[in-house]
């Protein structure tokens, strides 16, 4: 949510900047600005809509000469999406400038004490207050200022800051919302996540909370909030460069989804030795698997979508009971724990707010928690006392797919290590499960290389209204993610519902022509899931089936049916979501959206 980019070096600052957000685009915005330094003054531009207008209106950066600067991409949270709303902020003489994500949850009552003591703000933002705290505490040290205004704040923040008083110097800070340092050659960096960065540095520093930053082209400091000087890990980043780049496809997703038979072999491939699963960030844990009494997976989004898939494999092969809850929810319910419980956070991002906020909650109360997470270094890495990675790579477009198949990936090796580790899972079947597990990365390849097939059938729907997504077990849990990929890229109404629960109520919104999407992989629920589908046709629906190969029985009910190769029960999520993941992507590209930007989303979402 929202990007900040900022650079102090021997190079123009605004062309990097441009640059840097422009890679950050897939955190979601609606405004973006940036200010630079040019020896004398801060000169600025900012404006509402794309980054591509602030391009033209410094002619590429040209216009903004000057070696240090920010930039910002702003998703509203505090007053519309205009140009005084946007990113920097400055004090009333323009000698302090600030970019901000996250949001200040009492800038109110600090803007009304400002304001009393003869300050005048321009916007509506909370970042503002920001700015005229650190004028109002400013005394020759900027250190100083910094840690008055964030002992006085409350809420979440990552900031980019200048004082013109001194000129090649970069601050930040952050508490709760990502921020890197990149140290480079010919300059050093600030940014919301890597990829900003990964053109000029593969060296970064990971910001601790509460923790500042003392930035200049030659060197980097770093403080705690008390001013004491404290000491950060260099880290270099291991991703091709290429990585983060479209590679020839129209948009991220696509690429994205054309890269889980890789993202499949480097999450599962180093963790079959021998042939059995082992997880080498567990291997002190074997205590604690065997005597677990329940596991409480949280997570939000997708990666709930992933736990709830997540439940039913780990239940049914090691036989442990698993809750699944949003994190949202999580933190404020008081929730019960039982002695020898695990709880197991998911995250794309390794910041999503209210996720991070679950795993304290679970660690203030004495339960260990686990970290399933795709980002290396993230918060959630340092606050969760394991952490599992998925190994998927930068994740760009909005939607997620290959962070979740990932996800799931790692929970049907969780399965496996937690059954066998019980004494539930024999060798046989062990050996059953991963020859299935090896092939998985083949049949998703196998199925995205049908996507024309379902290119067409989506042609057929792009002007639909309503479409709902049924299923039982496991299905139900492919119905719940594939109904979040059309709904949040196409904008269409979509909804998953377990299959027998229609009856309850759902089936009076299905008429005539009515798209109902029926997954049908769980042979033993197969006979049930074919009586609703038999529903929603005798009132008109149009069904599109998802189910095994070998059920041709089922064309008689459904109107378009994709068979998915043969795997075993558990493992069929890898396997049905593939061609669900396309028909939201060519719903999305045939009404003509911007697939990787969704409205009003964003890809971390580090507010609540």
């Amino acid at each position: 949510m929202c990007g900040i980019v900022g650079y102090t070096g021997k190079s123009q600052a605004a062309p990097i900047l441009l640059d840097g957000l422009s890679k950050l685009e897939y955190r979601g915005y609606d405004s973006a600005g940036m200010a630079v330094f040019d020896g004398k003054k801060l000169r600025s531009e900012k404006t509402p809509g794309r980054l591509n207008a602030l391009v033209e209106m410094t002619h590429d950066g040209e216009l903004l000469p000057g070696t240090l600067g920010i930039g910002h991409t702003r998703w509203a949270t505090h007053g519309k999406a205009t140009k005084e709303n946007a990113h920097p902020h400055f004090n009333a003489a323009g000698t302090v400038a600030v970019v901000h994500n996250g949001i200040i949850e009492n800038y109110l009552s600090i803007r009304q004490r400002l304001e009393k003591k003869g300050y005048a703000f321009k916007s509506e933002t909370d970042t503002e207050t920001i700015a005229a705290m650190l004028d109002y505490y400013y005394e020759k040290d900027p250190i100083e200022a910094i840690i008055k205004v964030l002992h006085r704040v409350t809420g979440s923040y990552a900031l980019g800051i200048i004082f013109t008083d001194h000129p090649g110097v970069l601050y930040a800070a952050r508490k709760d919302s990502p921020l890197i340092v990149g140290k480079g050659r010919d300059g050093n960096y600030i940014a919301s996540d890597v990829p900003a960065v990964l053109k000029y540095t593969r060296d970064v520093y990971y910001i601790r909370n509460e923790e500042i930053a003392k930035i200049t082209g030659d060197e980097i400091s770093f403080y705690n909030i008390d001013a004491d000087p404290v000491t950060e890990e260099l880290h270099t980043i291991e991703w091709d460069v290429n990585a983060a780049d479209k590679g020839g496809y129209e948009f991220y997703m696509m690429k994205e989804m054309s890269e889980q038979p890789k993202v499949l072999r480097d999450t599962c491939d180093p963790r079959i030795k021998n042939g059995t699963i082992v997880f080498d960030e567990l291997v002190k844990d074997e205590k604690i698997i065997k005597k677990a009494s329940k596991l409480h997976i949280v997570a939000c989004g997708s990666a709930y979508h992933a736990g709830i898939s997540g439940k039913y494999v780990i239940e049914g092969m090691a036989g442990i009971p698993v809750e699944v809850e949003l994190a949202s929810e999580f933190r404020y319910r008081n929730p019960v724990y039982i002695p020898d419980e695990i709880v197991i956070a998911v995250s794309q991002s390794g910041e999503t707010a209210d996720t991070l906020a679950a795993i304290k909650e679970a660690k203030a109360n004495g339960v260990p928690v686990w970290a399933i997470v795709n980002a290396t270094g993230s918060s959630m890495t340092r606050e969760a006392d394991r952490t599992i990675y998925t190994y998927a790579g930068p994740e760009i477009s909005v939607a997620t797919t290959k962070a979740y198949s990932a996800q799931i990936a790692v929970f049907y090796m969780l399965a496996m290590m937690f059954a066998k580790t019980r004494g539930r899972l024999a060798p046989e079947r062990e050996e059953e499960y991963i020859e299935d597990l090896k092939r998985l990365p083949e049949q998703v390849e196998f199925l995205l290389g049908n996507k024309e097939r379902v290119q067409k059938f989506a042609n057929r729907y792009i002007a639909a209204h309503d479409v709902y997504y049924i299923g039982r077990g496991i299905d139900y849990g492919i119905a719940l993610e594939a109904s979040l990929k059309l709904k949040e890229i196409s904008y269409v109404h979509a909804e998953a519902y377990a299959a027998g629960e229609l009856k309850h109520g759902t089936i009076s919104l299905i008429e005539k022509n009515t798209l109902v999407t029926a997954i049908a992989t769980q042979e033993e629920l197969y006979d049930k899931t074919i009586s609703n589908i038999v529903e929603v046709k005798s009132r008109g629906a149009f069904v599109m089936a998802v189910t095994n190969v070998g059920h041709s029985d089922i064309e008689e009910n459904a109107d378009f049916v994709i068979y998915i190769p043969s795997t075993n029960k558990y493992f069929a999520n890898s396997l049905a979501i593939i061609p669900l993941q396309l028909f939201a992507y060519y719903v999305s590209a045939g009404r003509g959206y911007d697939v990787d930007h969704p409205r009003n989303l964003a890809k971390s979402v580090t507010v609540e």
